[in-house]
């Protein structure tokens, strides 16, 4: 059996509203695009909450409170790249970075806006799974999985979405 491998991405910004992404330096996802995030420490106990605010200080320098973040979906990805399982967490960040982080040994950073994203070199499952939901439900909540089987369409199911019934984003600037 293939256990889970649990991790959280963190959406952050800058007083721009620009995104801030990493390219990866290791895998998974080598080479690409994407939020920060990292693996929880499930010796510890970890939660989702408290590895956000751990990835985001051990990557960016950014300290964060649970009350800085929106936790607002999960995706179950099966057969990630064919060698097993990750259940992410999504976060919004509420708070935002001064200036661009150094470049380090997990990747160098980058601020985009949200157009230019689409036009990285980005994890093609994140094209499906992550920025679309990203687009719509940041504000409310959504749950997906996925079979990401190689040689085979990509599968998505939606597990559950809540909206916000507010007219305005509240995390972002």
């Amino acid at each position: 059996m293939t256990p889970f491998k649990i991790s959280v991405l963190v959406f952050l910004r800058d007083a721009r509203g620009r995104l801030l992404l990493i390219k990866r330096s290791k895998a998974p996802n080598l080479g690409c695009w994407s939020p920060i995030g990292g693996k929880l420490e499930m010796e510890r106990g970890e939660s989702p909450f408290e590895c956000a605010v751990r990835e985001t200080e051990e990557e960016v320098g950014l300290r964060l409170a649970e009350a800085d973040l929106h936790l607002f979906g999960y995706i179950s990805e099966k057969n990630y790249e064919g060698g097993g399982h990750w259940l992410m967490f999504l976060f919004d960040a509420k708070k935002i970075l001064a200036e661009l982080p150094p470049n380090g040994e997990e990747g160098e950073f980058g601020f985009f806006n949200r157009a230019e994203i689409d036009e990285l070199a980005i994890p093609p499952t994140d094209r499906v799974l992550v920025w679309p939901w990203y687009d719509k439900h940041r504000s409310g909540f959504v749950a997906l999985r996925a079979n990401c089987a190689p040689q085979q369409p990509l599968d998505v199911f939606v597990e559950q979405v809540i909206l916000n019934k507010a007219s305005r984003n509240p995390f972002t600037t």
